[in-house]
């Protein structure tokens, strides 16, 4: 066990690594700052000067391990823009990117477990096909449409919403549907297959013809075999709701780090960049690990294996 442990920290400290790696190297190919941070009629003198005060002078593997070094001792910089600590700006935006992960994340376990489940017990029935449509429009529809219409109908026309911004618990409603919206379609359509399978199982039939009543078989012993699967697809979709928050936090002028990384990636800030993509990077390796660990809490044939 220990040891299992031990190797899924060691892979999680290089896939970081990595990740850290790919995205120094993306951020200063794109091109130099300082032509985005100074006005244009700045001197050469001027602007090479401010380019040293940012340590830019520098072979890029020097600026990278500085960068290393200093993130391994909660240092990622200071923003180029904002000119204070990358990571306390983050920090103070990024609770309101949680918030609206986690509001999509329970929209869609709720919306798409509970349809996943009507559908696989009625299989074949109109009720049964409405679902599976509305599954493919919920993973066909790009997210921006989907916000989009929904602020169309909801604020323009009906005005039950706000379009934009972070308040109330109001605020909060359109943004969470829209970032939920594709992972409801995909945890529906996997709860639906998964339940198919446990339904037609051996030790499932062997309980109709003892006589087990259905809500027993159904909601006892059915979901009981499933539950692995769907922390495997929580789990997926969680990340994709974190990673996928960008678009929806434009839309909805929510003030999270996804429309701070998008600002920052066009005001030429990097080290808001770097900052950002590092620390979720290390939180979607967490999530993974949290993952296993209940793997191995969920299934005990799991924890004689390791």
């Amino acid at each position: 066990m220990l040891s299992y442990l031990l190797g899924r920290l060691w892979h999680a400290l290089l896939c970081v690594l990595g990740v850290s790696v790919i995205v120094f190297a993306i951020t200063h190919m794109i091109g130099d700052p300082v032509n985005l941070l100074v006005p244009p009629e700045m001197s050469a003198a001027d602007r090479q000067a401010y380019r040293e005060s940012l340590g830019l002078d520098r072979g890029p593997i020097t600026q990278y391990f500085i960068f290393l070094s200093k993130a391994v001792q909660g240092d990622l910089g200071t923003s180029y823009r904002f000119d204070i600590p990358v990571l306390e700006l983050v920090l103070n935006r990024f609770p309101a990117t949680i918030e609206l992960a986690l509001a999509a994340m329970v929209f869609a376990v709720m919306v798409g477990m509970s349809t996943g489940i009507v559908s696989a017990i009625w299989p074949g029935t109109l009720l049964d096909r409405l679902v599976q449509g509305a599954s493919l429009l919920g993973m066909a529809a790009p997210t921006f449409w989907v916000g989009i219409m929904l602020i169309l109908l909801f604020s323009v026309q009906l005005q039950w919403l706000p379009t934009a911004g972070r308040s109330d618990w109001s605020s909060l409603v359109l943004p969470a549907i829209t970032l939920g919206w594709y992972s409801t379609a995909v945890i529906s359509r996997m709860t639906r297959s998964t339940m198919l399978e446990v339904l037609d199982s051996d030790y499932i039939r062997m309980s109709v013809l003892k006589g087990t009543p259905r809500r027993v078989i159904i909601f006892k012993h059915s979901l009981k075999n499933i539950l692995t699967t769907m922390v495997t697809i929580v789990s997926l979709q969680l990340v994709v709701l974190l990673a996928g928050a960008v678009i929806t936090e434009t839309i909805f002028a929510w003030p999270g780090i996804g429309r701070l990384l998008i600002q920052s990636a066009g005001s030429g800030d990097y080290p808001v960049v770097q900052g950002i993509t590092l620390l979720c990077s290390v939180l979607f390796v967490l999530i993974d690990l949290v993952t296993d660990l209940l793997y191995l809490a969920i299934d005990p044939r799991l924890r004689h294996a390791q």
